[in-house]
């Protein structure tokens, strides 16, 4: 999987940073976590093909998390989308989009489905064929969805060393073999799947929190997760103010992540108040607690 930074700024855009859009690239389908302003601008500057955007996670209703996504529907629409869109968000979401389609008059010619979490509901887990997403609910001023992407096991390798041992030719033997099925060879005797295939291979695992200040729900979604993507929106010196707002500082991005065991954090939606002469400042923060940590960059591309 590889992550794309598309905005990692907090309320307002700035010079050097767009508000809060996420992307992830796996098995050729994009997904998009968040969608603020400028995303679809983003979208293109970052090389990533429209037509393999297939589902798009909302984490809540504030404006800079979700500003950018009538403009980026009303683009797939003019460059003649027909693909079923997935839209995933917290509750309210259909009614926002169908009360801007009526306002503004437009429709879309590509169908449009959208899932709503519950405000009742603690925990909501989609399965795909390769992944679950599962979505959380975070600890901010409105109804807010953090997100863990999972992928499913991966068949374990296949031993050409060992097939050639038990004489196992290639072709269909081996075809059969990969599927699940004892063969039987030439001479009669059989070849079982687990003699030449390995254990499963556990998938990668990607949590994506914000907005949100620390608790439980962010520590099981990043628990061991190969990568946390978290909110620190200000440094330490303004616990107080996070705390107010229902957002986090870098140091408790940090210490959720070493909480949940999790291999990597990068730290994203950043306050506009912090130019880029005072993030190696936000970075050491982080990495007394965490470190392997960074700061995320607008068009920054991690591979996982």
């Amino acid at each position: 999987m590889t992550v794309i930074f598309l905005g990692t700024g907090a309320a307002t855009p700035t010079l050097f940073r767009w508000p809060s859009s996420t992307a992830i690239s796996r098995g050729g389908e994009t997904l998009l976590f968040d969608c603020g302003e400028g995303a679809q601008v983003q979208f293109l500057r970052a090389k990533l093909r429209p037509g393999k955007l297939n589902r798009v996670f909302i984490s809540h209703l504030h404006g800079d998390h979700f500003n950018g996504l009538i403009g980026l529907l009303s683009s797939l629409q003019l460059a003649g989308r027909d693909k079923r869109l997935h839209l995933y968000g917290p509750e309210g979401l259909a009614d926002y989009l169908g009360y801007m389609q009526k306002l503004s008059r437009f429709t879309l010619g590509f169908p449009l489905q959208i899932e709503e979490v519950s405000q009742e509901t603690d925990e909501e887990v989609w399965e795909m064929s390769y992944y679950t997403v599962t979505a959380r609910r975070l600890t901010h001023r409105v109804q807010t969805l953090g997100f863990r992407l999972a992928e499913k096991p991966k068949r374990g390798k296949f031993d050409n060393d060992e097939a050639d041992r038990l004489g196992v030719t290639s072709g269909p033997l081996r075809s059969q073999l990969l599927r699940g099925r004892t063969v039987v060879l030439p001479d009669g005797s059989q070849v079982a799947p687990e003699q030449v295939i390995g254990p499963d291979r556990p998938g990668k695992t990607i949590a994506i929190c914000l907005d949100s200040a620390p608790c439980a729900n962010a520590i099981q979604l990043a628990k061991d997760a190969d990568l946390l993507i978290h909110e620190g929106t200000f440094d330490k010196s303004l616990t107080r103010l996070a705390r107010e707002t229902g957002h986090s500082t870098v140091v408790q991005a940090a210490k959720v992540a070493k909480q949940a065991g999790a291999r990597r954090l990068v730290v994203t939606h950043i306050s506009s108040r912090y130019n880029p002469d005072y993030e190696p400042e936000l970075l050491a923060q982080t990495k007394e607690i965490f470190p392997e940590a960074e700061i995320a960059q607008d068009l920054m591309q991690i591979d996982v």
